[in-house]
């Protein structure tokens, strides 16, 4: 990878994936986009990027639609799943424009092609974005039914070449035995294997997208987002932020 050395010398990875969900970006609101936190996630990238970092995005759709439930409501699988992809586009663009208003050169590629929206996914084609400093958001998915978004980050960070996976969380610093919101005794993990992670079902990404990671042993980071100081730290391998599955 074409990256300039920093010059403290300190960082472990150079090429990143973040996974942001739909709902991290509602912030403290119900339901949409809280621009506030918008504005928090892209001071956060342009914080790596300025020291020479690589990042891809993938974003879910969460905070706009959910196509499972509406599956189980009685509408047609596919049909809902779609009506998802196209909500990740909307976050997407939403990300891109709080980006590019501090500066950031950010392109957006969709597994669904759109090409009056933006570029359609095309892997050496992002790679060069990386190259020329780019970020890149990956939306739509995999632009396929039945597959999430966390599947779809972990077939993108394998595709550009990412040396992690980023899974960024919403008021949540890592992966614990219980949901934390909700039990106080909840114990938090620092490092996992990919086997315990799926034997206990944790939930750090569906079964799918964690298996993906396994068989091509692509490290996972699990973190709150909502700390500023978060990524920074993560990019330069400091392991008291987060969790660690590998």
């Amino acid at each position: 990878m074409a990256v300039a050395e920093p010059a403290d010398g300190r960082l472990l990875y150079r090429r990143i994936l973040l996974k942001l969900s739909g709902e991290a970006l509602q912030g403290s609101a119900p339901f949409g986009i809280d621009a506030v936190t918008i504005d928090s996630i892209a001071r956060q990238v342009a914080a790596v990027v300025a020291r020479g970092v690589q990042v891809g995005m993938v974003i879910g759709g969460g905070n706009i639609w959910r196509g499972e439930p509406a599956a189980t409501r009685g509408m047609d699988r596919p049909t809902a799943d779609n009506m998802g992809m196209l909500a990740t586009v909307i976050n997407g663009l939403a990300l891109q424009s709080g980006m590019e208003r501090i500066g950031l050169h950010t392109r957006v590629q969709s597994a669904v092609q759109m090409t009056e929206v933006c570029e359609p996914y095309i892997r050496r084609r992002a790679i060069r974005h990386f190259e020329k400093g780019r970020v890149v958001i990956f939306v739509a998915g995999t632009g396929n039914p039945y597959f999430t978004t966390d599947t779809a980050a972990s077939l993108r960070a394998l595709e550009i070449g990412a040396e992690v996976l980023m899974m960024a969380k919403n008021r949540v610093d890592g992966v614990y035995d219980a949901d934390p919101n909700r039990d106080a005794s909840a114990r938090k993990f620092s490092e996992l294997t990919y086997m315990e992670a799926l034997e206990r079902r944790l939930r750090v990404m569906d079964s799918t997208a964690l298996t993906l990671c396994m068989d091509n042993k692509l490290p996972i980071i699990v973190f709150d987002l909502t700390n500023e100081g978060n990524l920074p730290r993560l990019v330069e391998g400091d392991r008291s932020v987060g969790t660690l599955v590998s």
